[in-house]
């Protein structure tokens, strides 16, 4: 394992990427309604990385097709956007997104509500926000990266939630996915945080069971027993007083 710790320099063009990817989503959660297209989304998202001169990083990675994942309801991630997908009041959508600007990477993931949603999808939303923000408390230097993953573990017991384990959190940089992977449980893992760490931590939570599957795109993850599912993710750096959220507006 390869863990590649940024300079000053690299985390302020990080912080760039990320303030790009902070934009997107406050754009995406003013158009977020009943009766938009998840295509629409996309299209929009575009034009903001661009007008700000980056590039989306999801397009044409591993072949996926578009500029954000669109991940509705039961849904957990890797979603694609269409033309055929309507958003319903009472939906709830996850949103990734990725931004390459000056060499490096943005990523970030929110859950937002389509009108008036259920007290189960407002739960759902809320204890997984929750759980990402429980995680973040421990993204410190010389902090072990176990106790990230048994936050969010003990947040998902405590709303009584599914988590996700075959998806979790990786390292950010000038790649989306570097070392390390960030497990949304207690594995036993020996890293110890370091100054200059740039990872994105990213809880993914479910109503129901923790079995997911990959729909025939081969891309799209729902979960098995249909039940809803939320995402949320930030990157950050780890400093000697704890996380700097690298995907918010500057």
């Amino acid at each position: 394992m390869s863990i590649h710790k940024k300079s000053k320099y690299e985390v302020n063009i990080m912080k760039q990427a990320g303030n790009i990817v902070a934009l997107v989503h406050a754009g995406l959660k003013d158009a977020i309604k009943e009766g938009v297209t998840t295509k629409e989304l996309d299209i929009l998202a575009n034009k903001i990385i661009k007008q700000n001169k980056a590039d989306p990083t999801f397009l044409g990675y591993h072949g996926y097709p578009a500029t954000i994942c669109t991940s509705i309801n039961e849904q957990v991630v890797h979603g694609i956007p269409s033309d055929e997908i309507v958003l319903k009041s009472g939906d709830i959508i996850s949103i990734d997104i990725g931004a390459t600007y000056k060499g490096f990477v943005g990523d970030s993931a929110w859950t937002y509500p389509v009108g008036e949603i259920s007290e189960e999808k407002q739960m759902l939303l809320k204890a997984t926000e929750e759980a990402l923000f429980a995680g973040l408390e421990y993204m410190k230097t010389n902090e072990k990266l176990e106790n990230v993953a048994g936050a969010i573990e003990d947040t998902a017991i405590k709303y009584k939630l599914g988590i996700v384990r075959q998806y979790g959190g990786h390292g950010v940089g000038r790649v989306m996915h570097e070392d390390p992977f960030v497990y949304n449980y207690r594995t036993n893992s020996k890293i110890i945080l370091q100054r200059g760490m740039t990872i994105a931590i990213e809880p993914m939570l479910n109503l129901g069971c923790d079995d997911v599957d990959v729909l025939n795109d081969e891309w799209t993850v729902v979960t098995k027993d249909k039940k809803p599912s939320a995402h949320f993710e930030h990157t950050v750096h780890v400093t000697d007083d704890g996380a700097e959220i690298l995907t918010k507006l500057l």
